[in-house]
This record gives structure tokens, C-alpha cells and sequence, in this order.
């Protein structure tokens, strides 16, 4: 597939329904170490049918071509079904939570990104945020000058786009 400017698309959305089983997660991601698969982020939650769970992963298809890595998947016995989320049918969202040194600075910058406070010390405010990786991204580097103290990110999560038409 590629993007707008006719390149090829390096990242693709995978989603992988799999059975709800110890272990299924770690021979995933042995599959992908074994393979030297590159994974860019990698989500997992039980779904409404808590026999089964959902991963969705990003992978980059310059480590591997993308059918290769959907049939070594497909291999995986606890492995129920592989789809990818086309680029222009979905819609993705991360989650970071992020500490940073308490300034009036830093709030305004929050503000403007839509970010929420978590809670605050006298030195510090933790703030959260959710949305697309770009924007998750552009708050990140924001709040680069502000002193980050510790932050933790989601991989991605991914459904399809609604047809509301």
C-alpha cells in the first residue's frame, strides 16, 4: 500500500483475535523475536466474549514483508482470526501518562494539547492524554524543556472507522 506521496506504507495495523489462554501473548511476541519481526506497538485486552482477546499490533513491514509475518501469525495454534485495519478505515488512539516539574508553563501547554491533571505535588503534575500518536507525540516534545520525569505510553488501539453514512 503506499501514501499519498506514492511511497510504500512501512507501518500496518494488524488486529489478531486469539483465545483467551495463558501464554498466547508470549508466543506471539517469540514469534516475532524468532522471525525478527519489528514490532512499532502492541496492544492486548480481553473482548466482550472473554473467551477471547484482542491484539493489535503495529508491525513494520521492513523487517518482513507483511504476508509473511500474517502467515507465520496464522500458524499460531490459540491464533482465531488476522485482519488489517486499512490506514483510511480506522481509527487509532494511544494513551500517555506523563510526570513533569509543576509550572504554570507546562499547565498552558496541557491545556492546549487537551491534556488532563492526574495529580499534582508541590514539584510535580502528572498529566494524562489521549489521542492520535502525533498529537500524543507533539505534547511529548512540548514538554521536553519542562523537566519529563517519567511517562509511560500505550500502543496503539484500533477499530474500524464507522460508516455513519
Amino acid at each position: 500500500m503506499a501514501d499519498e506521496e506514492g511511497n510504500a506504507r512501512r507501518l500496518h495495523t494488524l488486529v489478531v483475535r486469539v483465545e483467551n489462554k495463558a501464554g498466547v501473548l508470549a508466543r506471539v511476541a517469540a514469534l516475532f523475536a524468532r522471525r525478527g519481526f519489528n514490532i512499532d506497538s502492541l496492544a492486548v485486552a480481553p473482548i466482550a466474549d472473554d473467551h477471547f482477546s484482542r491484539i493489535t499490533i503495529v508491525v513494520d513491514v521492513e523487517s518482513a514483508p507483511l504476508d509473511q509475518i500474517i502467515k507465520q501469525l496464522d500458524k499460531l495454534v490459540n491464533v482465531v482470526s488476522i485482519r488489517e485495519l486499512s490506514p483510511d478505515e480506522l481509527v487509532e488512539r494511544e494513551l500517555m501518562i506523563i510526570t513533569v516539574a509543576a509550572g504554570a508553563d507546562a499547565a498552558a501547554l496541557a491545556a492546549e494539547h487537551g491534556a488532563v491533571v492526574l495529580a499534582e505535588s508541590g514539584h510535580h503534575t502528572m498529566y494524562s492524554i489521549t489521542g492520535p500518536t502525533a498529537a500524543i507525540e507533539s505534547f511529548e516534545d512540548a514538554l521536553l524543556p519542562h523537566g519529563i520525569v517519567e511517562l509511560q505510553r500505550t500502543g496503539k488501539v484500533a477499530l474500524d472507522r464507522l460508516d455513519l453514512a
